[in-house]
C-alpha cells in the first residue's frame, strides 16, 4: 500500500513534475517509422508525457517532433503543410524545421529581423530498432540509447506493435511483472482446474512453462535490484529436486521482458506514459537467432498471446471497454477464465477495470505482490534521487540492458541467478 503522496508522486508525468522529469531523461519510443513513411509526409499528432506534439518527415528524411501548436498564434500544425525541408503553418505561412526553428516568415516584413530567432519546442529523434525513439528531457544530459537486445536484430527476426490504453502507465507495467496473475487471468478452465485430462496433456508437451507452471498456483517470489533495475525470480516446485524458475526484467524507466525459454521467441514490453490517464503500449516479439517463424507468425496473427488487432488509425484495440472486449460469456462458462480472447486483451480489460489512475491507498498486498513493491520502491528511490540532483545511472549507461529473461529448472540448492547466468546474456 502506498501513500497518497506515493502514488502521485509516481503517476503524475506531466511536464514539471518529479516522474515526468525522471521519464524525461530516458530515450522513449514515440512512432513506428510506417506513422511517417516517406519524405514530405502528412504530419501526425503524438501525445507524450501529457504534451501535444506533432511529428514529420522532412524532405531529407529527418523526423522532427515540435509542439502542435505554431508559436505565433497557436493554431495546430496538424493542418500544416510539410514542404522544403519544414512545416508550414497555413494560417499566416510560419514554417519551422526539425529542430524548432522558424525559418520563414512571410506576414513578416524583413526589415524586422524576426527570421531565424524565434524556435518553437522541438525534442531531437533517433531511428533504431524498427522505432522512432525521442528524447525529451536537457540536451545536456542526453543519454545513450538503450542496448536492447531486440533493437540489434535484423527486420525480419522481430516483430513490434503499438496499443492505446486508457490506463496510467503504472498499473500497466505491475501487470507486466505480475507472474502470479497468469495461473488465473490466462488460465484455460482445465488448467485452472487441473483436470485429469489437462495434466496428461502436460506431461507430454515440451515445454516447461506447459508442464510446471500452472500447476503451482502459489509461487515463491525473490527480487534482486540490478543495474539496470531489477530482476524478479519466480519459484514454482517442479521434480522432486528441482524448482522451476520464470525469471522476469524490470528495466527502467518501463521495459519489462516475459521469461522466456531458449528456441523460443522472447517476448517484451515498453510502457511509456501518454498523460497520467493513459499509455502507449509497445509490444515485440524477437528470434535472437533466426527469422520468426511461421508458428511464432500465427501466435502473433490469432492474437493468442501478447500482441493484440488495433484501429490503424488510432491504434486503439479491437477489443476495447466500449465493446467490453468482445466478452463471450458462453466462453468464459466453458473454456476460459474471462471469456476474453487473447493475453494481450485479458491484461488490458483488468488493468482499466481499475480506473485510469489506481487509488493504491486502499491495497491490501500479499507475499505474491513481491515483485510490484520492489519496482515502485525504486522508481520512488530514482525519481527522489534525480530531484536530488543525482541522474539516473541506467539513461547514461545503454549496456546494461544487454540482458534476456528466462525459465529453467534448477536444483533446489541453487540461486535462480548464478543457475541461470549464461542464459540472461543476450548474445546478439
Amino acid at each position: 500500500m502506498l501513500s497518497r503522496e506515493e502514488n502521485d508522486l509516481l503517476t503524475r508525468t506531466d511536464a514539471g513534475t518529479a516522474a515526468g522529469k525522471y521519464f524525461r531523461r530516458f530515450w522513449l519510443p514515440v512512432l513506428l517509422p510506417t506513422e511517417v513513411p516517406t519524405p514530405d509526409c502528412p504530419p501526425v499528432r503524438v501525445r507524450l508525457l501529457g504534451e501535444d506534439l506533432l511529428a514529420f518527415r522532412d524532405t531529407k528524411g529527418r523526423v522532427g517532433l515540435i509542439d502542435e501548436f505554431c508559436a505565433h498564434r497557436r493554431a495546430s500544425l496538424f493542418w500544416g503543410r510539410n514542404e522544403e525541408c519544414g512545416l508550414r503553418c497555413v494560417y499566416h505561412g510560419w514554417k519551422f524545421d526539425v529542430n524548432g526553428t522558424c525559418v520563414d516568415m512571410p506576414n513578416e516584413p524583413p526589415e524586422y529581423g524576426f527570421g531565424n530567432k524565434l524556435r518553437t519546442t522541438a525534442y531531437p529523434t533517433r531511428e533504431y530498432g524498427g522505432l522512432i525513439w525521442a528524447y525529451m528531457g536537457p540536451p545536456e544530459h542526453e543519454p545513450e540509447l538503450p542496448k536492447l537486445e531486440w533493437a540489434r536484430v535484423a527486420d525480419n527476426q522481430r516483430y513490434i506493435s503499438k496499443r492505446f490504453q486508457e490506463t496510467n502507465y503504472l498499473q500497466a507495467i505491475e501487470g507486466g511483472i505480475d507472474s502470479s496473475h497468469s495461473n488465473f487471468l490466462h488460465a484455460s478452465l482445465d488448467a485452472f482446474r487441473v483436470t485429469d485430462s489437462y495434466v496428461e496433456k502436460v506431461k507430454n508437451s515440451g515445454t516447461l512453462r506447459a508442464k510446471y507452471h500452472l500447476l503451482d498456483k502459489a509461487p515463491r517470489f525473490t527480487v534482486k535490484k540490478t543495474d539496470y533495475g531489477v530482476v524478479i525470480g519466480v519459484r514454482r516446485n517442479a521434480e522432486e529436486d528441482r524448482y522451476y524458475w520464470r525469471l522476469t526484467q524490470f528495466l527502467l524507466p518501463s521495459h519489462t521482458m516475459i521469461p522466456y525459454e531458449k528456441g523460443l521467441a522472447i517476448h517484451g514490453h515498453c510502457w511509456v506514459p501518454r498523460d497520467d490517464q493513459t499509455c502507449w503500449v509497445w509490444t515485440i516479439s524477437w528470434n535472437p537467432e533466426a527469422p520468426l517463424s511461421e508458428e511464432e507468425w500465427k501466435t502473433i496473427r490469432d492474437e493468442t498471446f501478447v500482441h493484440a488487432q488495433v484501429d490503424p488509425a488510432t491504434f486503439r484495440p479491437v477489443r476495447n471497454k466500449a465493446n467490453q472486449y468482445l466478452l463471450d460469456r458462453e466462453k468464459q462458462r466453458t473454456a476460459n477464465m474471462t471469456g476474453i480472447h487473447g493475453f494481450a486483451s485479458q491484461d488490458q480489460a483488468i488493468q482499466e477495470s481499475m480506473g485510469p489512475v489506481v487509488d493504491r491507498t486502499r491495497e491490501r498486498l500479499g507475499t505474491s505482490d513481491t515483485a510490484i513493491i520492489a519496482a515502485r520502491r525504486l522508481l520512488l528511490q530514482e525519481i527522489r534521487e534525480l530531484g536530488e540532483g543525482r541522474e539516473p545511472y541506467t539513461a547514461s549507461h545503454g549496456d546494461v540492458y544487454w540482458v534476456r529473461s528466462a525459465s529453467l529448472l534448477l536444483k533446489r540448492d541453487v540461486e535462480f541467478d548464478e543457475g541461470a547466468r549464461e542464459l540472461t546474456k543476450a548474445e546478439v
